[in-house]
């Protein structure tokens, strides 16, 4: 259908339905593996709710559904700060977006973002570009910003309320039209997103004059006319930052497209595709009201992974019930004297603290939870504030609390005692919080990193979970102290009575876990693994994470603009080799130019109709020879490269430090690997130039220098020594080019003289065999046909059939057993190993490697936790952990001996526990930038 008069278009705002889905259900996690869908959950019930009820007089004929692609926009470019006050999302819904994603492509529903774009600018181009066409668009939304674009056919459906808005009703809320909510809003600001406006102007006063003086130009014109003297000032005062604000406020009809009206035409949901999602996510009742609405039977349920029976409390030991009524607030020092009393009599304490961020360098810390013992346990308020404070803060303090500097000076001594065990959940980010305030909290137990080193693969490790699996009790949510979306507060302007019982819950729900779990680590046979790999780190990342490593923000812009420029060059030989101009970053028409213009072979189109252009279809081009997919590729490498890294990693640059502070996640993978976050340090490409240039931003202070230290190879010896494999092993004894040697053994050539494609054919698949590398998979790497990788790959397990021996015992192991383990005893649960269909072979992947990837895991953490000891007394300071490699920042004088210490202690990470039969090998390096280092 061509879209025109009579057609009706719906624009459903997926980020709000998203959002309204996390904070209208309760928590949800898939049974399986302990993947968080409560919001995919909500998601796909609104969606369904929407199919079922697109009837009538006002039903869509086209639909799609608008989602925000990343936080970083035109509008950043514009003002730096906009929207900096906005918090990350619950870490909980992270995971959750690109199943939103995946959610409304199964319900056969386009789904649209843009990078650079928020799904409002979308909106607002399709909706302008429907209206122009003479159909009607609804935008199905409550968002105020995009009340703008009422009228002219354009109409807004709160679908929460199934209440419409039109012209009446943003007159209503604005006091002007639609086509003047812009001028207010400019005026007026916004405090979630910060847009500056004028100072002490609110929406009301906004509207007045803008009623007055007709449009926001006339008013900045003619500001002298205003009468009262404050308003008169903070208009001619703020000009600029109002016109400013107008600029961000606007939204952008001319946003580039990449679908055409016509894309959007309604179409049935794929009864396969949509079932095979929802019965994915594990939505029994979902898909059985979805199968009966197609007229069709729902599929079998999945089988769902329970907890370990051993974990779950029998009848007889049925616990304490919770009761949190039955909480203290502690408000004065004689009842906090008592408390210590009790822990220093009971020889451990379960410790959380309530903070207004999930950033420790920057968090305050608002009060300090304790348990001593089950339902025993209370709350210390510390920064809790009351009134509204002003545009920077400042609300007083609320009355009743402890003075922060005596509650933390009383509390010192005990959670410093080596004799008082100190319990936590996460305890790395409480033990930051209170490094901060001059406390150094020992010795620690953590129930997060007891459940990892049980549990690793079943499910997630949060306390919620944990709760609810092992202790059958929900929490109390957060969002029900703070609130959401816009309106949401900080922890500290939560009343101190509803936070009593929150905040205790969390000690009290920590000392049970701990409880029920530390006798289960001897059961489990984890003892060793979490007494030597586990807890022994959590001080060690701590001091990493808050140290920091400095960045220059002066080398990330000047990337940043030659990477810009570097862009602007592909554009134009793109458009050269494309025949003439078009949208680079646009699928749609890059599609059209590939395989229809250009009739290249090999494409395939979507359910929406494009053609698929995604990095594996360019890839395959690119390596039949043909440019212009191979241009592409490095116009979106330049341009992730940009966006993702030396713009977004100034704004992660400390105000205060003036240094960059990643967060490790500990417990983040199943086979002991560090997961970087926020930002993520260990994503950095360096397989290209362009990459490798960002370390360059990575500095050393004046006097110091950064020293790299970098494990060669260490999975393939691993695997040479777990394989039991003599000529690998040998080569690696002998110190010999491992590569060339594979190639040697593989193609019958001589070491000497050897051509490098050929050492680089070998590369590939000494890694590739790691990682389960298929035919295909390997073609692609080498851009070889299809044939001769599968050749070469059988070649390799012909040569060296220890690795298919050990491949296929492994996966026997983990069939039988339901996990696999590391040299180092950790072990990593496998429960999709005897699934059928898709995702056995990945299944199947993840069990081979985990043994191998673990093992070289767990080394390095046996070498971190080795290093304070080792280094103590060098002016020289642990910084980064990136996969293999460990950086350090040290004064220039004692490198040498910096690297000669840390070298041995990597080296010999594995004895006494593992006795390789290979040797591990560090390389080392220095200089002023981390590049240089490395």
């Amino acid at each position: 259908m061509t879209f025109g008069k009579g057609c009706h278009l719906h624009l459903i705002d997926g980020s709000a339905f998203i959002f309204r889905a996390y904070h209208a259900l309760p928590p949800l996690t898939r049974k399986s593996d302990g993947l968080p869908v409560g919001a995919v959950a909500g998601f796909c019930n609104m969606l369904f709710r929407y199919v079922e009820n697109n009837k009538g007089a006002d039903a869509a004929t086209h639909v799609a559904v608008i989602f925000d692609h990343s936080s970083k926009t035109f509008r950043n470019e514009i003002y730096p700060l906009y929207k900096a006050n906005r918090p990350d999302p619950p870490e909980d819904l992270r995971p959750q977006f690109p199943l939103t994603r995946e959610a409304t492509r199964a319900f056969n529903i386009p789904c649209i973002e843009t990078e650079g774009f928020e799904a409002d600018d979308i909106i607002a181009a399709l909706a302008c570009k429907a209206r122009d066409a003479g159909g009607q668009v609804t935008i199905l939304s409550s968002d105020k910003d995009l009340m703008q674009l009422v009228g002219n056919g354009v109409g807004m459906l709160d679908p929460m309320k199934n209440k419409r808005i039109d012209r009446d009703e943003v007159i209503e809320k604005f006091g002007v039209p639609p086509e003047r909510v812009v001028d207010v809003q400019a005026l007026a600001g916004d405090s979630v997103d910060n847009v500056p406006g004028a100072p002490g102007i609110g929406i009301k006063t906004a509207a007045l004059l803008i009623q007055e003086y007709g449009d926001l130009e006339s008013l900045l014109a003619r500001a002298a006319e205003i009468k009262q003297p404050k308003r008169r000032a903070a208009i001619q005062d703020n000009a600029d930052q109002i016109r400013i604000s107008k600029r961000l406020v606007e939204l952008d009809c001319n946003t580039p497209l990449d679908v055409e009206l016509d894309d959007l035409e309604v179409q049935k949901p794929v009864a396969g595709d949509l079932l095979g999602f929802l019965n994915l996510m594990e939505f029994r009742s979902l898909t059985k009201r979805v199968a009966d609405s197609l007229k069709v039977e729902a599929p079998p349920a999945p089988t769902a992974v329970t907890a370990p029976a051993a974990a779950i409390p029998s009848a007889a030991e049925a616990p304490l019930p919770f009761d949190t009524a039955a909480y203290d607030c502690v408000r004065d020092a004689a009842t906090l004297s008592a408390w210590i009393a009790r822990i220093r009599e009971r020889g451990h304490v379960a410790v959380d603290t309530e903070t207004t961020s999930l950033d420790e360098m920057r968090a305050e810390l608002v009060g300090i939870s304790l348990c001593v013992e089950a339902g025993r346990a209370c709350y210390i308020p510390l920064g809790h504030r009351q009134g509204t404070g002003d545009l920077f803060g400042g609300a007083e303090l609320a009355p009743d609390q402890i003075p922060m500097d005596l509650a933390l000076s009383m509390l010192k001594p005990v959670l410093e005692d080596d004799a008082i065990l100190k319990i936590g959940q996460n305890m790395k980010y409480d033990a930051k919080i209170l490094a901060r305030h001059g406390i150094r909290v020992a010795p620690i137990d953590d129930t997060m990193l007891m459940s990892y080193a049980m549990h690793a693969g079943l499910h997630g490790h949060g306390m919620d979970e944990l709760c609810d699996t092992y202790l059958g009790h929900k929490t109390i949510a957060i969002k029900t102290l703070l609130g959401s979306g816009k309106a949401q507060i900080t922890f500290d302007r939560v009343p101190i009575d509803q936070a009593v019982p929150y905040a205790a819950e969390d000690a009290d729900v920590t000392l049970r876990l701990w409880a029920l779990f530390r006798p289960q680590l001897h059961r489990a046979r984890v003892t060793t693994v979490y007494e030597t790999l586990e807890r022994p780190l959590i001080p060690i990342l701590a001091e990493m994470e808050m140290a920091g490593v400095q960045v220059d923000r002066d080398t990330l812009s000047r990337m940043s603009n030659a990477f810009a420029q570097k862009m602007a060059a592909l554009e134009s030989e793109i458009h050269e080799l494309a025949g003439g101009p078009f949208n680079v970053g646009s699928p749609k028409q890059l599609g059209e130019i590939l395989f229809e213009r250009m009739s290249l072979q090999g494409g395939v189109k979507g359910k929406n109709g494009a053609w698929g252009t995604g990095a594996d279809v360019l890839e395959d081009l690119a390596a039949e020879g043909h440019d212009l997919p191979a241009r592409v590729l490095d116009w979106r490498q330049l341009s992730k490269l940009k966006s993702t890294y030396t713009d977004a990693l100034q704004d992660h640059i400390n105000p205060e430090t003036g240094r960059v502070h990643t967060s490790y996640s500990i417990a983040g993978a199943n086979t002991g690997r560090l997961a970087s976050t926020d930002p993520n340090l260990q994503n950095i490409p360096v397989r290209t130039e362009e990459g490798r240039r960002i370390r360059e931003a990575f500095v050393a202070p004046p006097g110091k220098v950064l020293v790299s230290l970098d494990y060669s190879q260490i999975e393939l010896r691993i695997l040479a020594h777990i394989a039991d494999i003599p000529a690998l092993k040998q080569a690696f004894r002998e110190g010999q080019d491992i590569h060339a040697m594979t190639a040697s053994e593989m193609f019958g050539v001589p070491l000497e003289g050897m051509d490098p494609m050929v050492r680089r054919q070998a590369k590939a698949i000494n890694f590739g065999v790691i990682y389960g590398i298929s035919g295909f998979g390997l073609a692609r790497n080498l851009r070889i046909p299809r044939a001769d990788a599968q050749g070469f790959i059988d070649r390799y397990f012909e040569r060296f059939p220890g690795i298919r021996a050990y491949m296929d015992a492994t996966v026997a192991f983990a069939k039988e057993n339901g996990f696999v383990q590391t040299l180092f005893g950790r072990k990593i649960h496998t429960p999709e190993i005897n699934a059928k269909g898709p995702g056995a072979g990945f299944a199947r992947r993840a069990a081979i490697n985990a043994p191998i990837q673990g093992t070289a895991a767990d080394v390095i953490r046996r070498a971190m936790i080795r290093m304070p000891k080792a280094i103590a007394g060098m002016p020289a300071k642990m910084l980064l952990q990136v996969h293999d490699e460990l950086l350090f920042e040290v004064d220039e004088a004692a490198a040498d001996a910096l690297t000669d210490r840390v070298r041995e202690v990597m080296e010999t990470a594995s004895d006494p526990a593992v006795h390789l039969s290979v040797p591990l090998t560090v390389e080392a390096g220095r200089g002023a930038n981390w590049a240089a280092a490395h």
